[in-house]
């Protein structure tokens, strides 16, 4: 197992690298990737006398500025989604699971559409007001989902999904609701609700990487105890595993990682379920690898997904979460058949 996750890490950080150099080079001034990469170089302790610098001051403003947070956050936000779509999907041992199945998009997407529509969104924590609002928001509807689902002190599968497709629909309804209200700010709430990474400095990658972090270790730490899962409760139980302490807290912190991405992007939906999936059939059903790949994978998935989201149309800018569900729900369509067919070999 050790040398087969060394050899798809390796392999998914070399197309990371890539992705980053070629995307910081594409927008409305083209930039070399050979500059960029001395550029970046440049920045890394004892190689600047090696790298002299042999551009303009505005290409490494527009880099180092503008393009390079922005891709860097994205890189966080698709890892953050990614590895919580994985996480999801392991301890409901549903395939369709992702970040959102337990409301907490809606619930984060209601504290950020109250604030846009009363205009509040610097009222107390200047531009960290919404995202902070957001996280809450989020956070509190996962508590909700949590006892509205619980039975006797267990927390069945059946229940979570339940209570979450409860507070999906019916925060959803609030925000559309919000939405049809607002005049002047029916945009602003539309455009948050559908994701984008513009305007993102280095400050929001600062927020979020602790979260994501934390959370991968903790999840990558789980990841034995979801193979474990994979065969069955009660079977996982004879292990003496405990499964319900089990589900609550791989269920909250995914669901916090997932709050903390949503409060700095907006919503972006597909990648928690695309991502985990494409890594699956490469790689198998294992846990210990599937995690670690899915946040890579989810990281290269976001930036290309921006970069087409800041390009196709440019100057205007498309939503991102528009473009993810262009790419997710064909391969969303495609699983359900996939999955149809392969019970349909398997009465035959």
């Amino acid at each position: 197992m050790n040398s087969k996750l060394a050899g798809y890490t390796i392999a998914g950080l070399l197309l990371l690298v890539l992705t980053l150099v070629v995307s910081l080079g594409i927008g409305s001034v083209h930039l070399p990737a050979g500059q960029i990469g001395a550029m970046l170089l440049q920045r890394v302790p004892g190689l600047a006398e090696r790298f002299p610098t042999a551009w303009e001051s505005s290409a490494e403003q527009i880099i180092m500025k503008v393009r390079l947070p922005r891709i860097l956050l994205g890189m966080l936000v698709g890892a953050s989604l990614a590895t919580a779509g994985a996480a999801f999907q392991g301890v409901l041992r549903n395939p369709l699971a992702d970040p959102f199945t337990l409301g907490v998009a809606s619930g984060s997407s209601l504290g950020a559409a109250l604030l846009i529509f009363y205009g509040m969104q610097y009222s107390f924590a200047g531009a960290w007001t919404l995202p902070l609002v957001a996280f809450v928001t989020g956070a509190v509807t996962l508590w909700i989902v949590l006892a509205l689902s619980r039975e006797q002190g267990k927390l069945p599968t059946h229940g979570l999904i339940l209570a979450g497709v409860i507070m999906q629909s019916f925060l959803g309804a609030v925000v559309s609701f919000l939405t049809i209200m607002s005049r002047d700010t029916m945009n602003d709430i539309l455009f948050w609700t559908l994701g984008s990474l513009s305007l993102r400095g280095w400050t929001y990658i600062l927020v979020l990487l602790p979260y994501f972090t934390a959370g991968l270790i903790y999840l990558w730490s789980r990841s034995r105890a979801l193979n474990l899962l994979a065969l069955g409760e009660r079977q996982a139980a004879y292990t003496g595993l405990n499964v319900d302490r089990l589900k609550g807290s791989v269920l909250v912190v995914a669901t916090l990682l997932t709050a903390a991405a949503v409060s700095v992007s907006g919503v972006i939906g597909f990648v928690g379920l695309v991502i985990p999936h494409m890594i699956r059939l490469l790689t198998g059903s294992d846990y210990r690898i599937i995690i670690p790949l899915s946040a890579l994978g989810g990281a290269v998935f976001m930036v290309w997904s921006d970069t087409a989201a800041r390009t196709l149309l440019a100057p205007s800018e498309i939503p991102i979460g528009v473009v993810t569900a262009f790419i997710g729900a064909p391969f969303f369509a495609y699983l359900l058949y996939r999955s149809r067919r392969q019970r349909r070999e398997g009465q035959q």
